[in-house]
């Protein structure tokens, strides 16, 4: 069922007091979308979503410079929404976050539906 803004049984269980949103949480929903609402990050966090990449694969698959793959890996690193591995000399990046890859895949369905 529909109440507003997401579905009813989506929503958290929260009692009426937790639905004031702290400082923190408010601060990691508009980072979480501010990562989303970059061109290039979605980009990025689409080709992750196939499979794990090397910035080297990254930017020849996005025709990007290593650099700005590398410059927008680390700001999603920092949120969180992707992990690395080390494999001899390379790094590979994949998803960190499934709730975040959720909702760009609803985001990207939603774009596309006619």
């Amino acid at each position: 069922m529909w109440r507003g803004s997401i579905l009813d049984n989506e929503r958290p269980n929260l009692t009426e007091d937790d639905t004031e949103l702290d400082e923190e949480t408010l601060f990691i929903v508009s980072q979480t979308f501010k990562a989303l609402g970059d061109p290039t990050r979605i980009r990025i966090l689409n080709l992750l979503a196939e499979r794990e990449c090397a910035v080297s694969e990254i930017s020849d698959k996005l025709h990007l410079s290593q650099s700005t793959v590398s410059h927008q890996l680390r700001f999603l690193k920092n949120l969180r929404l992707v992990k690395f591995r080390r494999a001899g000399t390379s790094i590979y990046y994949s998803p960190d976050d499934q709730h975040v890859m959720a909702l760009l895949h609803q985001a990207i369905h939603h774009a596309c539906h006619d």
